[in-house]
């Protein structure tokens, strides 16, 4: 397995709901067809939560995962404007062994 990393800044969403830890993942479940699913969260600052999602291909999936935060709101927010997503062929990798490819507050996918 591979992992993908949302992280969410509480300060840029409209709707700081912590039901987004889990919205997200089963929201994303189901789309997917549990091709990408819930690996937990953590609090990486005062203010930034990651949540941790599992996939057999991160760069495979990266497409699916944006469509999907393009096109639906969790919680009242738009995550397409305001997640940032690393991506990593690692199992369960740390954020800094992952590489950041899409950032919503520059305006999406990074090359």
């Amino acid at each position: 397995m591979e992992t993908i990393i949302v992280v969410l800044d509480s300060q840029k969403l409209e709707n700081p709901d912590l039901d987004i830890l889990y919205n997200l993942p089963d929201e994303l479940e189901e789309y997917t067809n549990n091709e990408i699913y819930d690996n937990g969260y953590d609090y990486l600052t005062n203010t930034k939560i990651g949540i941790w999602l599992a996939t057999r291909s991160a760069k495979e999936n990266l497409g699916i995962l944006i469509a999907f935060i393009s096109s639906h709101e969790i919680c009242g927010n738009d995550l397409s404007k305001t997640a940032q997503i690393y991506i990593s062929d690692k199992e369960t990798a740390e954020i800094e062994e992952a590489a950041l490819v899409y950032d919503g507050v520059l305006g999406g996918e990074i090359n």
